[in-house]
């Protein structure tokens, strides 16, 4: 899979950068991957209230066993007063932060650092925080949580109509409009009409089989909104890359063996569902899915099968 270059850019300094400046510590200290405990201590001297929802059901994509959300409001900062933020727990460790209502300021008063753009997105690459202006929104959030794209998501339980947890119905299944073989004319608006929003790369010419991407952001999976990457050539979509977490690849598996049957080929980096043409990769948490030439070409070029 090719990322977006220039995001791929950004999380490339940020890797070395981990242990740099910490955005999330303008909340009285909290540190990413820390437990509830000790963030929940943490946010009583500063926050007028806080409301925690559990799931009984995890779909976040970085929980395996539980998930929690504690949504806290007129939250004190040296910088200022933010509204609303949410603080959201993968099995016990915080992964991600959505803020909003003076959270812009809040969180560049004292920034040193130069913003990028990705998308209508600043980022402030050491600080690993992600700004939408218009939405006066800011997103903290650790290296796999980028890796799906969380910024680009809207944590639903920022809602102040919402107080307990949200009772999703989903299809566990491939989405059906995913139509390998199928024309650009003819998926672009499926893709638009499921999409949040979507951007269109026309891609460099290092992949033979494919010369553009539309890259989508807010598609339903496994009752999650997340990224999906679909590439085609010659017109012809032929690849998708559907971005997951690895705390739900167990659910995954389960919901492919559901759909396709047992897996017909498994390494510990892979597994191989529906004639070679549904992977489900493992070491860097994605399903792919192929037309039925592009799988038979990983089968014998990729895979040695």
């Amino acid at each position: 899979m090719e990322l977006n270059k220039n995001l791929l850019t950004l999380l490339s300094l940020i890797i070395p950068l981990m242990l740099s400046a910490q955005a999330e510590s303008i909340f009285n200290g909290i540190v990413l991957n820390q437990s509830y405990q000790v963030v929940s201590e943490k946010l009583a001297d500063i926050a007028e209230s806080a409301t925690m929802v559990s799931m009984d059901q995890p779909t976040f994509p970085l929980a395996k066993d539980k998930e929690e959300h504690l949504i806290c409001s007129q939250v004190h900062t040296d910088h200022g007063i933010i509204s609303r933020v949410v603080f959201t727990f993968a099995d016990d460790q915080l992964k991600y932060i959505e803020a909003r209502g003076n959270a812009v300021k809040a969180f560049t008063q004292k920034l040193t650092d130069t913003a990028r753009t990705y998308l209508n997105y600043e980022v402030y690459v050491t600080e690993k925080l992600f700004l939408k202006k218009e939405a006066d929104a800011a997103w903290i959030m650790t290296e796999d949580a980028m890796h799906i794209n969380l910024f680009t998501w809207e944590n639903p339980y920022l809602n102040s109509a919402i107080k307990e947890e949200i009772n999703s119905k989903f299809s566990k299944e491939i989405p059906t409009y995913l139509k390998m073989g199928a024309s650009l004319d003819e998926i672009r608006p499926l893709l638009e009409a499921h999409s949040n929003f979507t951007n269109t790369e026309e891609l460099d010419g290092t992949d033979p089989n494919a010369q553009i991407q539309i890259n989508c952001f807010g598609i339903d999976y496994l009752g999650f909104p997340r990224k999906m990457e679909a590439r085609f050539g010659n017109n012809r979509l032929n690849v998708v890359w559907i971005l997951t977490g690895k705390g739900e690849e167990d659910r995954i598996r389960e919901a492919l063996i559901a759909q396709y049957g047992k897996p017909i080929f498994v390494t510990e980096e892979w597994e191989i569902f529906n004639h070679w043409q549904v992977g489900l990769r493992k070491d860097k948490p994605e399903v792919l899915l192929m037309e039925k030439n592009i799988g038979q070409g990983y089968k014998t070029s990729y895979f040695q099968q």
